[in-house]
Parts: structure tokens; sequence; C-alpha cells
């Protein structure tokens, strides 16, 4: 038999009107953004539906816009197709919508977290000292020397493990720079940095990890119904006292979205589909899993496409 993983995208997949034809037209789908509205005692509803890129693009609205959109259209796909998963996974932010798919987390409490966990990542860092850059065609192994040579006792590490030939770095401002003109220097020509508002999944979010541990902590965490490929491990876990410490870990460690694609294939995994906004991961899947079948469900006439 084979396998069906349902993925959820993380930061930097958000849109303006991301969600709003499918609050219009299904009310399993709008009474999710309710929810989000009510849970966090603003209309997160109207930054997704009218909200400027500028503010989507704030890291505390972002992590609580992107994961209501995902449980909107996870509600409609559930309902409309009767699909269902084997493995669940998320990258980044994305996990904590394949663990509201597991029934780990409550929705409710899902996004009052998020929003705390982006407004910790945001102030973890001065705005500008911390950064992160996309290393293209670059063996992990070389990259690791990259960054060793780069860092001169400032943070400087991989942070995602995205797919083949793309790992993304994060550390203070000043070693990244330094990391491009080595990897310039060697002849790799694609590295560049990604307009991010800080060094996400590096050393340098400790303070944002600490203040996010003593939040899940007050968090009620239930029996999961489905396996969570975890970022930080790459390992599908379905023991719910553990999902705390791997959220926790998740801050500082990097993503390890390949090995965790990987790990679903071996595990029987033949078809991928991600459940939110953009198509970040389908494109990514399709690097590390080429024989795998890929779909996204992020408004009517992708949801139209699956059911056909």
């Amino acid at each position: 038999m084979s396998k069906i993983a349902f993925i959820f995208p993380g930061q930097g997949s958000q849109y303006p009107g991301m969600g709003k034809e499918l609050a219009q037209s299904f009310s399993t789908a709008r009474q999710v953004f309710e929810e989000a509205d009510e849970a966090l005692g603003f209309k997160l509803s109207e930054l997704c539906f009218s909200g400027s890129e500028d503010e989507l693009k704030l890291t505390a609205n972002t992590q609580p816009a992107i994961l209501t959109t995902s449980i909107a259209v996870l509600r409609v796909l559930e309902q409309e197709t009767g699909l269902k998963a084997d493995y669940l996974a998320g990258h980044s932010l994305g996990e904590y919508s394949a663990l509201v798919c597991s029934d780990a987390l409550a929705f409710a409490d899902a996004v009052r977290t998020v929003r705390a966990r982006g407004t910790f990542m945001q102030e973890a860092v001065p705005v500008g000292t911390g950064t992160m850059a996309a290393m293209l065609s670059i063996e992990k192994d070389v990259l690791e020397e990259i960054c060793r040579e780069a860092a001169q006792g400032e943070v400087l590490s991989p942070a995602n493990f995205n797919s083949p030939g793309q790992i993304v770095i994060a550390g203070s401002t000043a070693a990244i720079n330094r990391a491009i003109e080595i990897a310039k220097g060697r002849g790799f020509r694609k590295a560049m940095l990604l307009p991010v508002s800080a060094p996400f999944h590096c050393a340098l979010m400790q303070p944002a990890a600490d203040r996010l541990s003593v939040v899940l902590d007050a968090v009620n965490v239930s029996e999961m119904s489905l396996p969570v490929v975890a970022n930080a491990t790459a390992m599908p876990n379905t023991a719910q006292e553990l999902v705390r410490s791997l959220l926790v870990t998740q801050v500082c460690a990097p993503v390890l979205w390949e090995q965790s694609v990987s790990e679903m294939v071996s595990l029987g995994v033949t078809r991928f589909i991600e459940i939110g906004p953009g198509k970040v991961l389908c494109g990514l899947v399709k690097r590390i899993a080429k024989d795998a079948v890929n779909a996204n469900v992020e408004d009517i006439a992708s949801l139209k496409l699956l059911q056909n």
C-alpha cells in the first residue's frame, strides 16, 4: 500500500489574500479564521485577506497567519476529499500545523503559541545583526567547512537542509557576508542573502527557545493520532511527551527537511500533499524524491485538481 504524507509550509509562503476564497466558500474554513481572531484578540482574518505584504512579513504576524490558513485549507480538504494521511510533517513553523492535524495541539493553543514564537524570534536578535543566506549547489561538508572558516568567533551554521544543493545558513550578518565571499572565491556563485528579519534556526535564537519553553509548558499536549516527522530529528514521533522538547529544540536546530522527506519515502510514502499557502515544499520534494507524486492545496482551483 502506498502511503500519503500531508506537509505544511513555513515562513516565506505567505501572500496577501491567502485563505480568503476558501473562507468565503466554506463555513469550515471560515470557522478556523474566526477561532484564530478570537484566540488572538485581533482580526488575523483581515490581515490574511486584505493586509499588506509588509504587515504579513512581520514574523509575529506571519507565523499565526500561515498556521491559520493551513488549518483552514486542511479542514476543507478533509471535508471535501476524505483523504487521510499516514504521515505528517511541516517546515519549521509548519510543524505546528502538522501537530494540530495530528490532534497533539488544539488549534487555538497553537495559534497563540506561534504568535508568541514569532515575537520571541524577532526579539531574540537586534534587527540587522543577524541574517540568513541560501547557498546553492554546495555539498553539506564543504558548506560546513566554509561556515567554520567564516565564523571567526561569531555564530554561523547551516539552518535549513532544504533539498539536494539547497542549504540555508544563519548567523551574525558579518559572518554570513564572509561566508558568501568565501563561497564565491571557491567558485560557488549561487550564494545570496535572504529577505528575512532574523537568523532563524541557529544559536542566536537561544533566548527565543528559552521563552518559548515557558509558553509550551502551559500548553496541553494530547495523544497523537498520526506520526509527525520532527524537523530536529527527521524521525516520526508519536510520543506526546516529546512534543514540547522537540518544538523547543527546533528553534535553534537546523530544519532537516531533505532528511525528513527521505525518511517518509523510506517508510513507503509515494504521495505528498502540501496544505496551505504556496508551493515551496512541492518544489523541494520534487528535488528530493523524484518519483513521488506531488500536489498542493491552497484555494478552490487546487482543491478541484486534487478531487479530479
